[in-house]
Parts: C-alpha cells; sequence; structure tokens
C-alpha cells in the first residue's frame, strides 16, 4: 500500500506524461507543422499560413480534445462496471448501450435505403447520427433502468443486459441483410469509430455529458469501496445497494452513451484500461482509482489517436483497429507477467 504522497507523485508524472502526449498528437499528422508554429496556434498566437491554424485549432485540437473525453469517460465507465458486476471482463457495453446506440444508427442509414422518404433527408443533415444513436442508447438505457428496478440482483441485470444486446445486434443483422451496398459502406465506416470532424458544439455536449457522468461516479466512490467485499458487507455498512446500483448505471449509460453518439463504438479503452491502471497503482481504493484510470484512459487513447493518423501520410486507420492492436497486446503482457488479476 502506498503513502499518499506517493500517489501525489504518481498523479503528477501522468498529468505532466498526458500534456506531452497531448502536443505529441496536436503536432503530428498528415501535414507537417513544425513544433513552434503549433505552439502559437494553441496559446492564440500568429500562425505563419492560414491553412496551418485551420488545420490545428479546427481539426487537430478539437481531435485532441475528443480523444481525452473519449478514453477518460469510456475507462471510468468500465472500472464501474467491473466493480458492479465485479467481472473482470466487465466492460462499458455490457448493458447493450452500444448495441443500441448501433441500431439507432442502423435504422437510419440502412433504413433510409430499404423505406426511403424521411430517414433518407434526416441522413442529410450533420446531427443525424449523433441523434440516432443517442436515442438508440437512452431506449436501452430505459430498459436496463426499469429491469434494475425490479431485479436485485446484478448479475441478473449483466444477463439481460447482455441479451438486450443480442435482440439489437440481431434487428441490424436483419437491416444489412435487406440493404444496399452504399448504405451498408457508410454503416461499416460509422462502426469503426471516428474522433475527427467534432464541432466545438459537439464537443461542448460531450464534456457537459462526460463531466456529469464523472461526478456521479466520484460520489459513489465510498460505495464502489464496499462493494468490492460482496453485497452482504456493503448493506451492513449501511450502503443502499439499489440506489448504489442505479447510480452506477446512470452514470455509465451517460458516459458510454454520449461517447458512442459522437464518436462511435470504440473497443478494448473501457475493458482493458482498468486492468491495466490496477497492474501500475495497486491499489483497490477508488478514490485512487478513478482519478488514475482517468488519465490513464486519456493518455491510452491519445496514443492510439496518433498511431492511427499515421504521421506524415496522408491516409487514417480506423481507431477501433488501432486501441485493439495496441491494447491487447499489452494487457495479455500484464497479466502474464503479474500472473493474476488485481481486482
Amino acid at each position: 500500500m502506498k503513502s499518499p504522497r506517493s500517489y501525489s507523485r504518481i498523479f503528477i508524472a501522468l498529468v505532466i506524461l498526458l500534456v506531452a502526449v497531448f502536443l505529441v498528437n496536436v503536432s503530428l499528422g498528415s501535414v507537417s507543422i513544425p513544433f513552434s508554429e503549433v505552439f502559437k496556434g494553441l496559446t492564440g498566437g500568429e500562425v505563419s499560413k492560414s491553412s496551418w491554424h485551420y488545420i490545428i485549432v479546427d481539426y487537430r485540437l478539437p481531435k485532441a480534445i475528443t480523444a481525452i473525453l473519449v478514453g477518460s469517460g469510456l475507462a471510468i465507465s468500465g472500472l464501474l462496471m467491473q466493480t458492479l458486476f465485479r467481472n473482470p471482463l466487465a466492460g462499458p457495453f455490457v448493458l447493450g448501450l452500444s448495441s443500441g446506440a448501433s441500431l439507432g444508427v442502423a435504422i437510419l442509414i440502412l433504413g433510409a435505403g430499404i423505406f426511403g422518404g424521411m430517414l433518407g433527408g434526416w441522413l442529410t443533415s450533420s446531427w443525424s447520427l449523433v441523434i440516432a444513436s443517442a436515442l438508440g442508447s437512452f431506449l436501452v438505457l430505459l430498459a436496463v433502468l426499469a429491469v434494475t428496478l425490479r431485479v436485485k440482483d446484478t448479475m441478473a441485470i449483466l444477463i439481460i443486459g447482455l441479451m438486450f444486446g443480442s435482440v439489437t445486434a440481431a434487428v441490424v443483422a436483419v437491416l444489412s441483410y435487406f440493404s444496399n451496398a452504399e448504405k451498408l459502406q457508410q454503416y461499416v465506416f460509422w462502426s469503426f469509430g471516428s474522433l475527427g470532424n467534432q464541432s466545438w458544439s459537439g464537443i461542448g455536449i460531450l464534456s457537459i455529458c462526460t463531466l456529469l457522468g464523472l461526478f456521479i461516479a466520484v460520489i459513489s466512490s465510498k460505495s464502489l469501496n464496499a462493494l468490492l467485499l460482496g453485497e452482504n458487507y456493503a448493506r451492513s455498512l449501511g450502503v443502499r445497494l439499489k440506489r448504489t446500483t442505479l447510480l452506477i448505471i446512470i452514470s455509465t449509460s451517460i458516459l458510454a452513451g454520449a461517447i458512442t453518439a459522437f464518436a462511435g463504438p470504440i473497443a478494448f479503452i473501457g475493458l482493458a484500461v482498468p486492468h491495466i491502471t490496477r497492474q501500475w497503482i495497486t491499489s483497490s481504493d477508488h478514490r485512487v482509482l478513478i482519478p488514475s484510470v482517468l488519465l490513464f484512459g486519456s493518455i491510452i487513447m491519445l496514443i492510439c489517436d496518433t498511431v492511427a493518423q499515421l504521421p506524415s501520410s496522408e491516409y487514417t486507420l480506423p481507431i477501433n483497429a488501432i486501441t485493439s492492436l495496441i491494447g491487447a497486446p499489452v494487457v495479455i503482457w500484464l497479466l502474464v507477467r503479474k500472473r493474476k488479476l488485481i481486482f
């Protein structure tokens, strides 16, 4: 068990690393821009070329901020799910939220090819995919909350969430079967996930949702610590299990639902970052784990985005592929080296 001073040093080091990775992420891309010009653009100075200013301020900076919000939000929601269900394989999408978002987008994109009409008109809107994804996640959330109020067993909630995901995936499969190739390709591209092309208004909404989800997670930290030792122990300490479960599910839903709506379904981060953090922090106290997971998630997401944009190349790889290719081997190596999960 480390002392509070040791954790403070770790947090300071992680913040410094986050700032460094953030600057590297903004500096690298298909267009080579000197770091001095990048620094001027970030601090409000005058950049030599107007095109460089546009790339830095209107494209790379929003993408880097989105990466931080996505990485921190998914990592925290993964930590909450693993603690609630006491299952190291639980992630932010076990409640079917990602499948609900995928269903909303599938109905919009694939349904436009099948039914046309109003859905085809909605597809031309810049906010259409975000709204469809958010509505899909929200409907699944309502169903999960209704189940949570009636079912006391958390494992039953986990299984029901997986069943919701299976049902929505089946509907998406049916829509895909009857859709044309062009619409199917558009849906597949959305499923790859993307951190780019975010407007400042969109980032503002995503920031509010992320902060709200994080706030609920922070105020639930004591209850999360009690849940680690079992429901009976938590109940003996005065923890209101139904209320705590409801708060955790709402927090996860806000984080995962908003992120999926704006960035698409992004794999690995929510599942693996809590495990990576536990290997380095070696603490089960959520007052330490929550800020640590938040910082690790932001750093890893920025690194994945830097690799995905293939610096000095005009190509950009799917962010989903990079998070899995980089993350899975790291987690395997850590678990083999430690030979056990710290959970």
